[in-house]
């Protein structure tokens, strides 16, 4: 791999928790192999683009890194019911890709959420979106859900897959849809994709169970949690 830089964020207020301060820690890579990617899943990193990072917070320890063993994971009623209600749908895993259907997809999804929970207003570009989405990585996966009556783009999600893990990174889709749980659909639908392909972990990002946004990753279970931020020469601990 090829560091172009490393840098610490000064603090801010909270994505998730605007009462507590946050800091990331960010390198800017290139030419990272699958398997170094895998390492630094293993140590809590996550990706966007060319950049990686984790939380480098003092004085918080909410955001969790969390993975599910493909294995032994069984869904609960309700995710179960999910996968039955969005079992219409095509779907496809290929590698990511841009175009206007696309953008457009994000923008509705975002906007529901300006709405409804008070996000920041939407500013992805074209640009934006090629760099932080189909930015050329080996292991960069893109799994898309379609409506098969009307041809309709309903959702997208934003993966990694190496030899030993499977990185679900970001999921939008059409608000239309969402008495569907299709956000739910979703993450079983790469579970089961891994387990089929031999694939023993799926890593959800950060469970933060005090932030509505996040708190959902701990109904996927069974799970392991990683037990601080080991350094690159240091064996990450999960339980």
């Amino acid at each position: 791999m090829r560091i172009l830089e490393v840098l610490k964020e000064e603090p801010r207020p909270c994505s998730y928790l605007p009462e507590r301060p946050a800091t990331l820690e960010h390198r800017i890579m290139l030419d990272v192999t699958p398997l170094e990617l895998e390492s630094l899943l293993e140590r809590g990193w996550r990706r966007f683009g060319p950049d990686y990072f984790r939380p480098s917070c003092p004085n918080c320890s909410q955001c969790v890194p969390t993975r599910v063993p493909t294995a032994t994971f069984q869904p609960s009623k309700s995710q179960r019911r999910a996968k039955k209600k969005c079992a219409h749908f095509s779907v496809q895993i290929a590698a990511p890709r841009f175009d206007e259907e696309r953008l457009e997809l994000y923008h509705r999804w975002h906007g529901q959420r300006e709405v409804i929970r008070g996000w920041d207003e939407a500013e992805l570009s074209e640009r934006s979106y090629r760099l932080q989405f189909t930015f050329p990585h080996p292991a960069a996966r893109e799994i898309s859900f379609r409506d098969p009556t009307s041809n309709r783009l309903v959702g997208v999600g934003l993966c990694d897959e190496t030899p030993h893990a499977w990185s679900a990174i970001y999921f939008f889709y059409d608000p239309e849809y969402a008495h569907l749980s299709l956000g739910t659909a979703n993450v079983v639908t790469q579970i089961e994709n891994a387990r089929n392909h031999g694939i023993p972990y799926v890593y959800l990002g950060y469970c933060v169970e005090s932030c509505p946004s996040l708190a959902y990753k701990a109904t996927f279970r069974p799970q392991q949690r990683l037990v601080g931020w080991p350094n690159d020469d240091e064996e990450p601990r999960w339980e």
